[in-house]
């Protein structure tokens, strides 16, 4: 029989397409993420033949030898950057994600965080349900309208484009950058790329990561690139926490560099920078973005099929290399 581990309660769907095919599915009992120490004390208990993980389970060297008869590592993610992929290539062990199909479900909490800012609701509704809210006043919470506004994209994926195409539908200005040139953004869309990260930063009224976390977009917004943005701007991130520099971030919402920031994601999830979490001009949501019923599903469905690719000898529609 068939062995798979699951360090994390997922939704059952693609648990019981597990269970339909005979596998024998163990899955973690712990409220929370494992540690690393936690994770190779599971792992060690059984001869699994697959492990579906999460973003924060840290698939490295250790946790490869605490589990040598596991074939598939199948990230219950669209992200992959916990992967250690050279020692799972040196090890012929499958690494697989679950991409498509939150895109629509990140690119529309991007959107309502762009709107929550430009449109003051979060301080609308601590105002009122603080009872300050005594009669209409024109000077009131003024806010920013989208339309006309210039929308910046960094990155121009598949969460990019679906943004994209949100932001048309606003009436919006497109620009954007990306390492490659995506020219159905450009035909569809509106969009118009810029070489540089810099020229999206310094012509946007609003900026949206929509970045896989690398080597080379780790800290991609840093104190240097927060001082070129206008001062009115907003700055959105739904990709990778890391993808800014958290405490550099927290200085130039202090100091007025840019207007405010809207965050699902953070460096340290799930610790926030010191201030963070006491500034009026932020929106904070819990790392949600994919968090609908159909992503959430659908998501279970692939890492599942994914495994049973696997373990029915096949390659796996979602191989990350």
């Amino acid at each position: 029989m068939k062995k798979i581990f699951v360090t994390r309660t997922i939704p059952e769907n693609g648990l019981n397409m597990l269970h339909a095919k005979g596998y024998f599915v163990t899955v973690s009992k712990k409220d929370g993420p494992l540690t690393k120490e936690e994770l190779i004390q599971e792992l060690q208990k059984d001869s699994y033949d697959a492990v579906v993980s999460l973003l924060t389970d840290p698939i490295d060297p250790d946790v490869f030898a605490a589990t040598p008869s596991t074939k598939i590592f199948a990230n219950y993610a669209v992200g992959f950057n916990n992967f250690d992929i050279e020692e799972a290539k040196k090890r012929n062990v499958f690494l697989t994600n679950t991409p498509g199909v939150l895109t629509d479900s990140v690119a529309e909490h991007t959107m309502a965080l762009a709107l929550a800012l430009t449109c003051r609701i979060v301080e609308g509704d601590i105002f009122v349900k603080s009872g300050k809210y005594v009669g209409w006043d024109p000077l009131l919470l003024i806010g920013k309208d989208l339309k006309g506004s210039t929308l910046g994209i960094i990155g121009s994926g598949r969460i990019g484009a679906r943004i994209a195409y949100h932001a048309k539908g606003f009436d919006m200005k497109i620009a954007y950058y990306d390492v490659v040139r995506n020219e159905n953004i450009e035909k569809e869309q509106g969009a118009v790329f810029y070489a540089t990260v810099e020229e999206v930063l310094r012509m946007s009224d609003v900026v949206v990561l929509a970045v896989p976390l690398l080597d080379s977009t780790r800290h991609l917004i840093n104190k240097e690139r927060l001082a070129i943005m206008k001062p009115s701007a907003y700055l959105i991130n739904t990709a990778r926490g890391p993808v800014i520099d958290e405490k550099a971030l927290v200085e130039a919402l202090q100091k007025g560099t840019i207007r405010g920031a809207g965050l699902d994601v953070y460096e340290n999830e799930p610790e926030l920078a010191q201030g963070l979490k006491d500034l009026p001009n932020v929106v904070l949501t819990p790392h949600i973005a994919s968090a609908t019923e159909f992503a959430r599903s659908e998501m279970s469905r692939i890492a599942a099929e994914n495994i049973i690719d696997v373990l029915e000898g096949r390659i796996p529609k979602n191989s990350v290399y």
